[in-house]
């Protein structure tokens, strides 16, 4: 299963996201990611791939620099994903097996993730930045500049205190996954031990 998280979230300053151009939340979104260390929030996930039932799944993500996460999952109840910054190991409790990659090579959509905590670049990555005013939100429509990402086009919504609530990636399978942002912390105190994978028992 392939999956994509270029995962944008709060920055707190004064202006509104609609009182500001379309350059200015960007980089106030870069900012905020290559200043953080640490980030914990609750996420719900949709997955579409055509012709099959859309997949709703939930629970929440914690993340540290460099490139650790830790995805725990209450919908499906057990399942895991966790990167040490070298590997990344997959437990679905449905087969009760665990998957496990190294991280440069894994091709799992959540990987890059991880490295948001580090220098991200809107225009380094993207190019044709559409944004359009939402109530007092904002969208912001993009796409890859390489030809070999695995997604076609991203979106965002921007709330008035530049947290982003939503986003939408498009994969070059036409497959379609969701993110919804909640209760975002920034810099909480994660132990390093939180990102070191145990199997579960018989796994």
């Amino acid at each position: 299963m392939r999956w994509l998280v270029v995962c944008l979230l709060a920055l707190p300053v004064q202006a509104g996201a609609a009182g500001m151009d379309t350059n200015a939340l960007l980089k106030g979104v870069e900012n905020h990611y290559n200043r953080a260390r640490t980030l914990q929030v609750l996420f719900e996930q949709t997955y579409t791939i055509p012709g099959r039932s859309k997949r709703l799944e939930q629970g929440e993500l914690f993340l540290r620099k460099p490139g650790r996460m830790r995805w725990v999952y209450s919908v499906p109840a057990g399942k895991l994903f966790v990167s040490d910054g070298k590997t990344v190991y997959l437990y679905t409790p449905a087969s009760n097996q665990v998957q496990r990659q190294p991280l440069r090579e894994s091709d799992d959509f959540r990987a890059p993730l991880g490295f948001l905590l580090g220098k991200l670049n809107f225009w380094r990555d993207f190019d044709r930045f559409v944004s359009k005013p939402e109530g007092e939100d904002v969208r912001i429509a993009a796409r890859p500049k390489s030809e070999r990402a695995l997604y076609t086009d991203v979106e965002f919504v921007v709330t008035p205190s530049l947290s982003v609530r939503y986003l939408r990636i498009v994969g070059q399978d036409h497959s379609v996954m969701e993110f919804r942002f909640s209760e975002e912390r920034i810099n909480p105190p994660l132990a390093e031990s939180l990102f070191r994978f145990e199997a579960p028992p018989g796994a």
